[in-house]
């Protein structure tokens, strides 16, 4: 239907796709079927999990087949509303040069000043896609043209949680200290994801986020409001 595929995760996990690229059109779609298709969950779906360009139905093989999973998916995009516009969060952002690691690169990359680089990331709108990777990675899309780079030619072995970072055209915010090859602009002090928080995850995907500049006395103030347990982002 509409150029939708079924694809097969193993025998536990169907994959609805809705296109082969990054595109605000696509995850558009699969927002609007995870609300349409979440609402009415045939019984022995675990979960759905949300991407940039396709909807992942987790379940029971034993509890419900193949076959009737995907005609209540196709009965779920028959029925495919308008998406919600998604909240508004302003998540501090500290790009001071012990956080932002990669600013002069990036700049020298793109032909910006470092100042031009910080004001085009920080002017942007983004929208949360998904979390993917590990808990409370967050991918944002909407990454202004100007700071599209591929990733760094050798990876970190560890970059911070709250790390902001850019490459292959997509921006993301960090959720913990992982290995990674993307470039390094700043960091806040917010945890996308904290399990003694409820909600554990501070963002759904299809919320739109803009950078708040802070400087470094701001940012360790606000990063013991955030070791302590409060959400330091806000909503616009």
């Amino acid at each position: 239907m509409n150029g939708v595929r079924f694809l097969d995760a193993g025998e536990t996990a169907l994959v609805v796709e809705f296109g082969d690229r990054i595109e605000d059109g696509l995850a558009a779609r699969v927002r609007a079927l995870d609300a349409a298709f979440g609402g009415k969950l045939p019984e022995g779906v675990r979960e759905l999990v949300p991407t940039y360009r396709s909807l992942m139905i987790h379940y029971d093989p034993l509890r419900v087949d193949r076959a009737t999973l995907v005609a209540a998916v196709d009965g779920a995009l028959g029925g495919e509303g308008s998406v919600a516009e998604g909240r508004l969060w302003r998540v501090p952002a500290c790009y001071d040069a012990d956080f932002g690691e990669d600013l002069v690169h990036v700049a020298d990359a793109t032909g910006l000043s470092v100042a031009e680089v910080v004001k085009v990331h920080a002017g942007a709108t983004y929208r949360l896609a998904m979390y993917g990777f590990a808990p409370g990675w967050a991918y944002l899309s909407g990454l202004p043209q100007a700071l599209a780079l591929p990733r760094r030619e050798s990876p970190r072995d560890r970059i911070p949680g709250g790390s902001l970072i850019i490459a292959g055209g997509q921006a993301l915010i960090a959720g913990g200290a992982m290995p990674s090859g993307w470039h390094i602009l700043g960091r806040t002090p917010e945890a996308m994801f904290a399990p003694a928080r409820d909600p554990a995850f501070l963002l759904e995907v299809g919320d739109r986020v803009t950078f708040d500049p802070v400087d470094l006395a701001t940012f360790t103030h606000l990063q013991a409001r955030a070791d302590a347990g409060d959400a330091v982002a806000v909503r616009a």
